[in-house]
C-alpha cells in the first residue's frame, strides 16, 4: 500500500532523530580565536587596529636636543674669533705633523712597555711567593699614589740625586761611567715616567681580567697535566682579554692625551709643536683647534679600532656577534628602500 508523502517525511524525520549523532571534527591546531584576528585588526572584524602610543615627550625631547646641538654648531663655525681660515692653513704644517708623530710614536711605546711589564706585575701580584707579591703591590702602590707631573719632573732632575751612573763589581771598581745628564734626554725621560706610571695601571688592568676567568677553567687545565705556565697563556689569557680589552683602549686613549703634559719637558710633541707656533704668531686660539681637531681625530680612529678588537674577543661569550657600523648601515638602507619600493608600488600606502 502507498505511504502517503507527508507519513513518509515524518517517518524520516523520526529516524535521523533518533540516529547517532556524528563525532564532531577535531579542531585545528593552527585555528585561531576570532578574538585573535579582531585584536590584530582584520577587515571585516568588529575591534580597530592596535598601535603603538605615541611618545610625544620623547620626540620633543630629541627635537629640542638637535636644536640645542645645532645651535651650538652654528656659534662655533660661525664665530669668526676661532679663525677656521688660520687654522686650515696650519693644520697640515711641518711642524705640527712632526708633533703628531711623535705623539703617536710616544703613545705606541708607552702602551706597548706599560703593559708588558704590568703583566709582569700582575702575574707577580698574583703568585704564591709572598716577597713577589709584596714587592709588586709596593710598586703599584707608589705610582698610583704619585701625581704624573712628579715623576716627570722627578725622573728629569734624576741627575740632582744620582750624578752618574756606572757598571761594576759592588764595592769594587768600576767597569765604566756615564753622567746622567748625558744619558736621559728630555725624550727618554718621558718614556721612562709615562711607562712606569702606565705600568702600575696596567698591572691592575690585567689582573682584574685574570681574576675575571672562572677557576674552573685552571682547574680543568691543571687535571689535563698542563703547565701552569701554559694554562696563563693559551687558556687564562685569551679569556681575560674580553675583560682587559675595554679597559685598555681607554688607557690607550687616555694616553694619548695625556702625552700632552711631556710639553713641560720641552718635549716637542703636538701640543709643545703648536705652542713654539702661536708664540711666534700669537694666533692662540686657532692653534690650539689645530690640535684639538686632530687629538679629536685620532681618538676616533683608536675607538674604532678598540671595537673591533673587543668584537674578535667577544667570539667565544655570545652565539652571535653584534653587527658592525658597515652591516648596520647596510641593513638599514635596505628598510629604507624595501619601504620606498612599498610606497612606489601600485596599491601601496
Amino acid at each position: 500500500m502507498a505511504t502517503p508523502p507527508d507519513v513518509s517525511d515524518a517517518s524520516d524525520t523520526t529516524v535521523a532523530s533518533t540516529a547517532p549523532a556524528a563525532p564532531a571534527a577535531p579542531a585545528r591546531a593552527d585555528a585561531r580565536p576570532a578574538e585573535h584576528s579582531r585584536a590584530h585588526g582584520v577587515p571585516g572584524t568588529e575591534l580597530p587596529p592596535i598601535v603603538p602610543r605615541r611618545r610625544i615627550g620623547l620626540r620633543l625631547s630629541a627635537v629640542a636636543a638637535l636644536l640645542v646641538f645645532a645651535m651650538v654648531l652654528v656659534s662655533v663655525v660661525r664665530n669668526e674669533a676661532f679663525q677656521w681660515d688660520v687654522v686650515g692653513q696650519y693644520f697640515t704644517t711641518t711642524a705640527v705633523l712632526d708633533g703628531l708623530l711623535l705623539t703617536l710614536w710616544l703613545t705606541g711605546a708607552v702602551m706597548v712597555l706599560g703593559f708588558l711589564f704590568g703583566t709582569v706585575l700582575a702575574v707577580m701580584r698574583l703568585s704564591a711567593n709572598p716577597v713577589l707579591r709584596t714587592l709588586s703591590w709596593g710598586y703599584v702602590w707608589v705610582f698610583r699614589s704619585t701625581p704624573l707631573l712628579v715623576q716627570l719632573l722627578f725622573w728629569f732632575n734624576i741627575g740632582a740625586l744620582y750624578p752618574t751612573l756606572g757598571l761594576g763589581i759592588p764595592y769594587g771598581p768600576q767597569l765604566f761611567t756615564i753622567k746622567t745628564v748625558n744619558l736621559l734626554g728630555p725624550t727618554l725621560t718621558a718614556v721612562i715616567g709615562l711607562t712606569l706610571h702606565e705600568s702600575a695601571y696596567a698591572a691592575e688592568v690585567v689582573r682584574g681580567g685574570i681574576l675575571s676567568v672562572d677557576s674552573g677553567q685552571t682547574e680543568a687545565a691543571q687535571a689535563l697535566g698542563l703547565s701552569r705556565r701554559r694554562t696563563l697563556r693559551r687558556i687564562v689569557v685569551p679569556q681575560a682579554m674580553r675583560s682587559i680589552v675595554p679597559t685598555a683602549g681607554n688607557m690607550l686613549i687616555g694616553t694619548l692625551k695625556g702625552t700632552s703634559i711631556v710639553s713641560v719637558l720641552a718635549v716637542h710633541d703636538l701640543l709643545y709643536s703648536v705652542q713654539l707656533v702661536y708664540n711666534q704668531n700669537y694666533q692662540v686660539i686657532p692653534l690650539l683647534m689645530v690640535a684639538t681637531l686632530w687629538y679629536i681625530a685620532v681618538t676616533t680612529v683608536l675607538s674604532g679600532g678598540q671595537y673591533y678588537v673587543e668584537r674578535y674577543y667577544a667570539r667565544g661569550s655570545s652565539r652571535s656577534l653584534p653587527p658592525t657600523p658597515a652591516q648596520r648601515l647596510r641593513i638599514r638602507l635596505t628598510a629604507v628602500r624595501a619601504r620606498l619600493h612599498t610606497l612606489t608600488a601600485p596599491g601601496g600606502r
